[in-house]
């Protein structure tokens, strides 16, 4: 029998993981209410009933693509000492005009706008980098201060990096590496009982 005669082989993980990947790649352009579950099938190649048999709606294909993508780390660090000289850096890098979008971030704010999405990135926010940062974080009100330090990074990299605000993309990168360390340190330290 030839190579062509045969049936193509199936593989569950890999289609799986295809339809994910085109899931993140839609809700990260167009948010949670612009993408389709037709248009995620297109792109996997597959079909939109498939796209549903393995996730059940376009709701659990979004948690998924949400848990997946603010599932590595990508500002905060992993040494609570460095912590806020870590954050600085990597959100200065990370912001800086010539470098690459970040994709959960444009996935949290093009969805933010539909309670239900919103809902399952805050709760997917609070399983990961929420997390990981409140326990690097010691003292009283951890958590508090964790979603300021998240607050400050959504700002700046909503300021510098999709309004393109001229002060923060004109600004030397080492000031402002210096400028967002003095906050950090403010938020990551505990406050006097």
């Amino acid at each position: 029998m030839s190579v062509t005669n045969q049936p193509r082989r199936r593989d569950a993980a890999a289609t799986r993981e295809a339809i994910l990947t085109s899931a993140i790649e839609a809700f990260t352009r167009a948010g949670y209410d612009g993408a389709g579950v037709r248009e995620v099938a297109a792109a996997a190649g597959v079909t939109a009933m498939l796209v549903n048999r393995y996730f059940g709606s376009k709701e659990q294909l979004f948690a998924e693509a949400v848990d997946r993508s603010f599932t590595a780390p990508t500002v905060v660090g992993a040494d609570p000492a460095e912590l806020p000289a870590k954050l600085a850096a990597a959100l200065v890098a990370r912001t800086d005009p010539a470098a690459g979008q970040l994709s959960p971030f444009l996935l949290m704010l093009r969805s933010a706008n539909n309670p239900r999405a919103a809902e399952i990135m805050r709760e997917a926010i609070g399983r990961h980098v929420g997390s990981r940062l409140t326990g690097l974080l010691t003292g009283p009100d951890s958590g508090e201060r964790a979603e300021l330090v998240l607050s400050v990074v959504a700002g700046v990299w909503l300021m510098r990096s999709i309004l393109a605000t001229p002060a923060l993309t004109a600004a030397d990168p080492g000031q402002l590496d210096e400028q967002l360390t003095a906050v950090m340190q403010v938020l990551c330290r505990p406050n006097p009982a």
